[in-house]
């Protein structure tokens, strides 16, 4: 059977896409050590489509949007200001508010007959049924945070980085969902960071590869593709790190 590659391409492109933000972000987030904040924001994201959902606004229309953007923010400034009052716990606070963020979804899905459905749908996500027609916007949205943070970079302060942090989650956590989110910000990064030259140019590699290696796999296996990119990405990561270690100096 000849693969439906009308599915596979928005697909591969929506994983490009946040490969292309998340890759500099990611490798910042390791500089910084706060590798969890991503899946902090992306859940704080999440839990806005949620309550979004819950006060009956349409699944894909603005006010949804909207509200996953306002809650992203809402977090990442929250953020800022727990790691200016407590910088030595700034990762178990990140930690703490993803683990409220999580169970605040989990209760106000509770009383929905679909609550699972959409519990499973926000962190793996539905990355085959990514809408063709969304994705010249989000390519849009990625061109602009890029812009600013290579125009900006480490320029932007704290505060700049945390809510063009948010604006990449936002968009992400819509396409592919919570998990390859995460990885796509830090598999690349941990793999090559033991690079000097090369680096931002190996880490898109492997999360391009990654996506596509995934996507392929489940073509052939009939198995969800996120649960695969995460793996394949991971695989890949793995012999990445192998491979500059060996050629690193003693």
């Amino acid at each position: 059977m000849t693969p439906d590659l009308s599915i596979i391409w928005p697909a591969l492109l929506a994983g490009l896409l946040v490969t292309a933000t998340h890759v500099p972000l990611g490798i910042q987030v390791l500089k910084r050590g706060i590798v969890f904040i991503d899946l902090a924001v992306a859940q704080i994201a999440g839990l806005g489509v949620i309550v979004a959902d819950w006060l009956g606004y349409e699944p894909h229309g603005a006010a949804v949007q909207a509200a996953a953007l306002s809650a992203a923010l809402a977090g990442a400034l929250l953020l800022n200001w727990t790691e200016k009052l407590w910088p030595e716990v700034q990762e178990a606070v990140i930690g703490v508010t993803f683990i409220v963020a999580a169970n605040a979804a989990i209760l106000l899905l509770a009383t929905n007959p679909r609550g699972a459905e959409h519990l499973k749908d926000l962190l793996i996500g539905q990355i085959l049924w990514v809408n063709p027609a969304e994705l010249p916007l989000v390519a849009l949205v990625s061109a602009v945070i890029l812009a600013l943070w290579f125009g900006f970079g480490e320029r932007a302060g704290r505060i700049g980085f945390y809510l063009l942090f948010a604006c990449a989650v936002t968009v992400a956590v819509q396409l592919v969902g919570v998990y390859l989110v995460f990885t796509t910000l830090i598999v690349p990064a941990l793999a090559t960071r033991r690079m000097v030259r090369g680096r931002m140019a190996l880490s898109y590699a492997l999360g391009a590869f990654g996506y596509a290696l995934g996507l392929a796999l489940s073509l052939v296996s009939d198995l969800p593709p996120g649960p695969l990119i995460v793996c394949a990405m991971t695989a890949l990561g793995i012999v990445a790190a192998l491979l500059i270690s060996r050629q690193a100096p003693a």
